[in-house]
């Protein structure tokens, strides 16, 4: 057992466990953001065009996160991803509740800097949700 096998999963040094999380994250956030200016510039409304770009960044993080921030070893599962998106989408309701509140108290706000600042709400819970729900042991194996 590792030294620092309460500190983070899978006794990761807690510095490894904290870039994976901060690389997956800007990795799911840098997909969210072009996804989000490409269908502003092809003129969708920012509202609408967050909801696609939410669900497409899911996928990207999942994957990245099973791999850089959990370092899972086992092939993804239906319910590891059912978990995931199950907390993801709660995490992407607080964020897009943030996002149009943003949008809609400074209508003059560039997408991108509304998207950053609820982005970094969501960040904390994301985190909690993945540590403790989506990534979690079941019955001392990964599910």
């Amino acid at each position: 057992m590792s030294n620092w096998s309460g500190a983070a999963p899978g006794g990761q040094h807690p510095v490894k466990h904290g870039l994976g999380f901060l690389f997956s994250g800007a990795l799911a956030f840098a997909v969210d953001a072009s996804v989000l200016t490409a269908l502003t510039l092809l003129g969708m409304h920012p509202i609408a065009a967050r909801l696609f770009a939410i669900s497409v960044a899911m996928v990207a993080g999942w994957l990245a996160h099973r791999r850089f921030t959990f370092r899972l070893a086992t092939p993804p599962t239906a319910s590891e991803f059912l978990r995931y998106a199950a907390v993801q989408w709660t995490v992407a309701a607080i964020n897009y509740a943030t996002f149009v509140a943003i949008v809609l108290l400074q209508p003059s706000i560039e997408p991108f800097y509304a998207l950053i600042a609820s982005s970094l709400v969501a960040m904390v819970f994301a985190y909690l949700g993945m540590r403790f729900a989506a990534f979690r042991k079941l019955g001392g194996t990964q599910d």
